[in-house]
């Protein structure tokens, strides 16, 4: 099949021939066959050598995102051949669901090969989210590769992207089923917890996946302490924390929809009543208002830096957050803190805690370091993809 094509500049290939997946505008040296947002094109050297397949997209700085590094047909097949990929990989890593955990992240974008697509696999119901125009554009066939791939596991694929696409976009995204129908949420099971997951109303799939393994890590430590978990969400890190012995959890949230999710979840889970509170209140004030002392702490906020522009913002804030939450952990508690700013690496923010200690006036130690469960891969020629920064830091 002939796409348009993608002509780069002489001079900007090298990161594209090391395999990295972003081609930036001004790589650009000329485009031919008159590409529309969206649409599926080949990028060459300026002499005519084929380099790579992509997504084009005219929104945002990043104009193709690359799909293939061989020359291919993007059709069906190609989309069941990158789904099936994929399985297999989640198959060898251990992730297929059982009867403790029967969600988990089927495509990790460019972890998995597949720029701009995100899928998570909630019990029978599959929920996607596409981050560009062409995976949008391709979803009923992202859909039938899905269902290709999983059979009889899952019976309706929901689309979720009527708010991911860049603000630029011409496409009108809407949010729908694509496959089956169902209810607007589910009850999963993680680890032996149970969720009650709204992936029509809630943050991004509906539930966060990516911290399963830390919120393991925090059961582990959890018996007997008094635990604060704030920016709290749906209250899955309370959960692990009740269900492992803890004896009093504060969950708190800014968003009273989040409480009753928190409260919910906790009910699914056991007889927690004398044993959890929840508070619907910004963390900060609560924070700076709080006459209790904790032997464990989790922050987990929000992105607060989506862009270059508020790297500096971001981290004093989480410098603020940070040495505020110190301020109110008993000496030997623990403080699990994250950032999932993609801006903010780990040494920054490994920095920009320890500035926070220091603040604080507390010493602390590094127990370990966290991070996505392995059913969000990193693809190595793409460090961008590791998003997920956590500390688990014992403090005196």
């Amino acid at each position: 099949m002939d796409y348009p094509r993608l002509i780069l500049q002489g001079n900007k290939m090298a990161s594209l021939q090391r395999q990295h997946p972003w081609v930036f505008s001004g790589a650009v040296k000329r485009k031919e066959g008159n590409p529309k947002e969206g649409d599926v094109v080949e990028l060459f050297s300026p002499d005519g050598q084929y380099l790579a397949t992509a997504h084009y997209q005219e929104a945002g700085s990043i104009m193709a995102r690359v799909l293939s590094f061989s020359r291919c047909v993007v059709d069906v097949r190609f989309w069941e051949d990158k789904i099936a990929s994929a399985l297999q990989y989640r198959q060898a890593a251990g992730i297929m669901p059982t009867p403790e955990t029967n969600a988990y992240r089927l495509i990790h974008a460019e972890g998995d090969g597949i720029p701009g697509l995100i899928a998570d696999v909630y019990n029978n119901t599959v929920i996607v989210q596409a981050h560009t125009a062409g995976i949008y554009q391709s979803l009923t066939q992202i859909a039938q590769a899905i269902q290709q791939a999983l059979g009889a596991q899952i019976t309706a694929v929901y689309n979720k992207s009527a708010e991911t696409l860049p603000a630029a976009t011409q496409l009108k995204p809407q949010n729908g089923y694509l496959i089956g129908t169902g209810n607007s949420g589910n009850i999963i099971t993680e680890n032996g917890c149970r969720f009650w997951v709204d992936w029509e109303s809630g943050q991004k799939t509906g539930f966060f996946l990516d911290q399963r393994n830390n919120r393991l890590q925090l059961a582990k430590w959890a018996a007997g302490k008094t635990v604060l978990n704030a920016f709290c969400y749906s209250g899955a890190f309370s959960v692990y924390a009740l269900r492992a012995g803890a004896n009093l959890v504060h969950s708190v949230d800014s968003s009273a929809k989040a409480m009753q999710w928190t409260d919910r979840n906790v009910e699914l889970n056991g007889h927690f009543a004398d044993n959890h509170q929840s508070f619907t209140s910004d963390v900060m004030p609560f924070l700076q208002n709080s006459p209790q002392k904790y032997d464990l702490i989790i922050l987990d906020p929000p992105a607060f830096a989506k862009n270059l522009k508020s790297k500096h913002q971001a981290v004093q804030g989480y410098k603020r957050l940070n040495a505020r939450a110190l301020s109110v952990i008993d000496k030997g508690g623990i403080l699990f803190t994250f950032s999932c700013s993609g801006v903010i690496d780990g040494a920054l923010f490994y920095d920009t805690i320890r500035a926070a200690a220091i603040e604080a006036g507390r010493s602390i130690r590094l127990m370990k370091r966290l991070g996505h469960p392995p059913d969000h891969p990193v693809n190595i020629y793409h460090p961008e993809g590791e998003y997920l920064k956590g500390l688990c830091l014992y403090v005196e």
